[in-house]
């Protein structure tokens, strides 16, 4: 199947950016299945990532019935195109997928310990983009549905999936009062992020707005199910009362080797409390990074952790493994919601 790529940036007018300069940016990119007679060329840009030749801007393949779409939050400091794997695979299997860079939280720009910090802003991100879904559908309007959603997080994209299934934040992982002696500050992309928190909150009224909206409500409906992989612990913060009331089924994934998540103390612990969920943990080893894409050569002259899994593991195998029971777990779950609405 042709693969079709759009991208933009949209402007929420309700939050600010962090600079309280102007409104939040909403930068997207969409992968969508292209009509058979697109032409696709290679993506002209250096990257760490390999990603699959696009139809950019092609029309969208005619089919009987409008497109099933995936929203996708990336992981912490990454960006749409670190989930890019997992569109292209989506797209094959029938579906669209739109992803979303998150302001300040992404490498797509310079890093601000307010987007690290406040993980929460992340949810609205892909909230509004179902709300102003005329800005970026265009003539695709009718040819992918926004009324029954589908999200998949890796890492920090994983809390914001949560977020819009329901669960609600009682504290943040971060919180200085919540640190311990010689335990992590921040994450690996922002190793000190708890000494700037306090200086933020005297001194930026756009970070003490978004701290003051930590505990509220961000659950969607429009959003029936949710693949999570690999949430780490900033999950451990959400009201375990809010995880039992979440209705929509989520599928979590992670490797039995992951260091920056722990299986057991992250994914279990979420399983745990919800009341439909399934849980999968990769064997032989793998870890966090599993679940970006595979690396080219660039990538691994300058990252090889990221990219680099255990003797006898193929990722591309793992992500088509992926593909697969997300497909499962979003076509079963539209088929559940269609005979409740009939």
């Amino acid at each position: 199947m042709k693969l079709g790529f759009r991208d933009g940036v949209l402007y929420d007018e309700k939050r600010s950016n962090w600079d309280a300069t102007g409104p939040r940016p909403i930068s997207w990119s969409l992968w969508y299945p292209a009509a058979d007679d697109a032409r696709e060329s290679e993506i002209p840009e250096r990257s760490w990532f390999q990603k699959a030749a696009v139809a950019r801007d092609a029309p969208i393949r005619r089919e009987a019935a409008p497109c099933l779409l995936v929203l996708l939050s990336h992981g912490t400091g990454g960006s749409a195109a670190g989930l890019e794997w997992l569109a292209r695979r989506l797209v094959d299997r029938g579906f669209a997928a739109l992803g979303v860079n998150h302001h300040g939280n992404t490498g797509n720009e310079p890093y601000r310990a307010e987007g690290f910090a406040c993980l929460w802003e992340r949810a609205p991100d892909l909230g509004y983009m179902l709300d102003h879904s005329d800005a970026w559908l265009s003539d695709l309007s009718g040819h992918i549905d926004t009324t029954r959603v589908f999200a998949a997080g890796f890492s920090a994209g994983a809390y914001s999936v949560m977020l819009l299934l329901g669960a609600i934040a009682q504290f943040s992982q971060f919180e200085p009062s919540r640190m311990k002696p010689g335990g992590a500050r921040g994450p690996r992309e922002f190793p000190d992020l708890a000494d700037h928190i306090p200086a933020l909150l005297r001194t930026s009224d756009v970070f003490s707005d978004s701290w003051s909206r930590m505990s509220k409500s961000y659950r969607d409906d429009r959003i029936k199910a949710a693949l999570v992989c690999a949430p780490g612990r900033s999950v451990l913060g959400f009201s375990e009362e809010s995880l039992k009331a979440v209705e929509a089924p989520a599928l979590i994934l992670v490797g039995d080797a992951d260091r920056a998540a722990p299986a057991e103390e992250c994914s279990s612990w979420l399983h745990a409390r919800l009341r439909r969920s399934a849980l999968k943990i990769f064997g032989g080893g793998l870890g966090h990074y599993v679940f970006v894409p595979e690396g080219t050569a660039l990538g691994l002259a300058f990252a090889a952790e990221l990219f680099t899994d255990p003797p006898g593991i193929e990722r591309a195998a793992v992500h088509d493994e992926i593909a697969d029971l997300s497909a499962t777990l979003f076509q079963g779950s539209d088929i559940r919601a269609e005979k409740a609405t009939n």
